[in-house]
């Protein structure tokens, strides 16, 4: 999903959020116009410069991650001993001034293993926004084998991510104490320190990258993605986007129809939704994914939660939150488990079947005032490692959103939304009700309410929702399958789990996308996935 940094792409290989935001699009308050953004994001998407489509990429072996990127050691080989090579790529910083300054975007790729058969590259987006595709696309290169049968695997730092000139704002310490702040206030002085965090951060933003803030958003990512495709050479754009990926594909479809080769999107942000709409789905989705979680731990005899049905389960870790609001336990280090932090390690383990078990573990060590596994939970997903550093995945996250969104919330306007929020989920709906304001403020006024991605005369692009969903609900895929148009968007089901689909284990799924990006056969529109 477009997640905030309220619930972050944890898919991701942990990354990519609770405590910043929720989805960031409002519609009453915040935030001076610099007046630059109008300029970035309605010029000519062919106004690219020659000298830039034509240069050449100088593909080196990778360095380990940079702290920006999540640090760590350097990718692998694949098998066969692959290697995964990187490079920098110059774009203008703002298109509507295409020969004036420059930004180096981060590159990786994997040669295809058959080059006789080669169709081109294929380009991943893999969410957030904020997720480093440049350290993202290694960890889960050995899923995405089959399709480099025919395909150099490509990935890219988004501007403003990790390497390509990451948008910075608060240092490590102000991250630690914003991440352990009180995310869901419940009077009017905690409403005041809620909103003094925020104005603090935002702050510490604009001081550090202000020349950036204006052009880091998707349009611009959009124009990069064509500009990167003219640069490997290829006529046609190869895509899989992947959560906000996906809004990503969706507005580089409507931009450049005519450049689109085979294209998936999984996990599909809805683009119909505004900011409200859009974070009250996200609740749906997450209080959904809980529900699952609850009722399958209820019907285990193993089960480490209290309760006999799904909903006394979910009683108990409402009463367990709620204590934590005024009693935190002992974390990790110095740092205690608070109850958003909880609320951010609950959320992080509803990405993916698999983390269920120590969903539970987490929660049940809590009860006991052990809260290190539900806080460690809670640092992957906002980009926190074990030394304490944090990645830009956040700060990168809320440039994004406020680029795109029009949108912004006063006090006023987020207190009357509460209700329905708190109804859609007794867990997340304060959390992300409050996550409303994340653009309150911010120094740049945003492009859209709303994502154009309407693609006539786009090739299909294979648009894939997972019922069991948590971030990216369902109903999104239905939504932007519409809006590229009637031909455009196909659309495949799978009825799973977890957030996104092709690595969901679904040999039916995965057998549809490689045949369309291998083959190009076109799935037949509704087809279902078990």
């Amino acid at each position: 999903m477009r997640t905030s940094p309220a619930l972050r792409a944890a898919a991701l290989a942990a990354t990519v959020l609770l405590p910043l935001a929720g989805c960031s699009d409002g519609d009453d308050g915040g935030g001076t116009d610099r007046g630059t953004p109008s300029t970035a994001s309605t010029a000519s998407p062919t106004a690219t410069p020659r000298k830039l489509a034509a240069q050449k990429l100088d593909w080196q072996p990778c360095p380990a991650p940079n702290e920006a990127q999540g640090s760590g050691t350097a990718p692998s080989p694949l098998p066969g001993g692959a290697a995964w090579e990187c490079s920098f790529m110059d774009a203008p910083l703002d298109y509507g001034d295409p020969d004036g300054r420059t930004v180096e975007l981060a590159l990786i790729r994997a040669a295809a293993r058959n080059q006789d058969r080669r169709i081109g590259s294929l380009v991943f987006n893999f969410g957030g926004p904020g997720a480093s595709g440049v350290a993202t696309l290694p960890s889960f290169g050995t899923a995405y084998d089959s399709l480099r049968t025919r395909y150099d695997l490509v990935s890219f730092d988004p501007r403003g991510v990790g390497r390509s000139e990451g948008v910075e704002c608060s240092d490590d310490e102000a991250l630690d104490a914003w991440y352990q702040r009180d995310g869901t206030p419940d009077d009017a002085g905690e409403e005041q320190a809620f909103v003094d965090d925020l104005t603090s951060y935002i702050a510490d933003c604009e001081e550090n990258s202000g020349d950036e803030l204006p052009y880091v958003g998707t349009t611009n990512a959009a124009r990069d993605m064509d500009l990167l495709r003219q640069v490997l050479g290829d006529d046609k754009l190869y895509y899989f986007g992947i959560s906000y990926g996906t809004e990503l594909g969706g507005v580089y479809a409507h931009l450049f129809p005519g450049h689109v080769g085979r294209a998936v999107l999984d996990a599909v942000v809805d683009p119909t939704q505004d900011a409200e709409r859009s974070s009250l789905g996200q609740a749906e989705g997450f209080q959904l994914a809980l529900d699952n979680f609850t009722a399958d731990c209820a019907r285990r005899d193993d089960c480490r939660l209290p309760g006999t049905t799904a909903r006394e389960v979910q009683d108990w870790i409402a009463d367990l939150l709620a204590e934590l609001e005024k009693n935190p336990v002992q974390g990790l280090g110095e740092r205690e488990l608070t109850q958003t932090q909880a609320t951010t390690g609950i959320a992080s383990a509803l990405y993916s079947k698999e983390t269920w078990p120590l969903l539970e573990q987490g929660l049940d060590e809590a009860d006991g005032d052990n809260g290190g596994l539900l806080l460690a939970l809670a640092d992957s997903l906002n980009g926190r490692t074990e030394d304490g550093r944090y990645d830009n995945s956040s700060a990168a996250n809320v440039a994004v959103n406020c680029a795109d969104s029009e949108q912004r919330f006063t006090v006023e306007r987020t207190r009357a939304a509460l209700p329905a929020f708190r109804k859609a989920s007794p867990v997340f709906g304060d959390y992300l009700g409050w996550g409303l304001m994340s653009c309150t403020g911010w120094p740049v006024a945003g492009a859209w309410e709303t994502p154009d991605v309407s693609a006539p005369g786009s090739a299909p692009i294979l648009v894939i929702g997972n019922t069991g969903d948590p971030a990216t609900p369902y109903a999104g895929a239905k939504a932007m399958a519409a809006e590229l148009g009637r031909g455009v968007g196909i659309e495949l089901t799978y009825k799973g789990e977890g957030h996104g689909a092709y690595n969901g284990g679904s040999v039916c799924v995965q057998k549809a996308v490689d045949g369309y990006l291998l083959e190009g056969k076109v799935p037949a529109s509704g087809t279902v996935c078990e």
